[in-house]
């Protein structure tokens, strides 16, 4: 049986999900997907992926379920170099709590908050 990885999807709470899309569109160069809830009671915007890649997919989810906000889980987006998506935060309204800054062997990192509150990094190896 083949071992999976720890982390098969995630979920990023939000309260305003137009102003969360048009964050995260920017920041990334992307384009999120509509997925159907077919309970019709949560409203989601998918990262683009795919399930058998490696790594983990996820979207922007707005639900009764789940508040967005810091303080929980800290979820970091890989990419070629971090300072990129970090110079394009604070133009989409989100922020930058600790520019990039390197982590050792591992890489860099950046810290940064969302439009909606939520805490992510950002994570290279240049």
């Amino acid at each position: 049986m083949t071992k999976m990885n720890a982390v098969g999807w995630f979920d990023i709470y939000v309260d305003d999900m137009a102003r969360a899309v048009a964050f995260y569109e920017a920041v990334f160069g992307i384009t999120l997907s509509e997925i159907i809830d077919p309970t019709g009671e949560t409203k989601m915007m998918s990262f683009q992926g795919d399930m058998k890649n490696y790594g983990a997919m996820g979207a922007l989810v707005k639900s009764a379920h789940g508040r967005p906000g810091p303080g929980g889980t800290l979820m970091y987006f890989n990419t070629d170099d971090c300072a990129v998506e970090e110079a394009r935060v604070a133009v989409a309204g989100g922020a930058v709590l600790r520019p990039k800054f390197s982590i050792g062997e591992f890489g860099y990192v950046t810290l940064c908050a969302d439009t909606e509150g939520n805490l992510f990094g950002l994570s290279s190896m240049k």
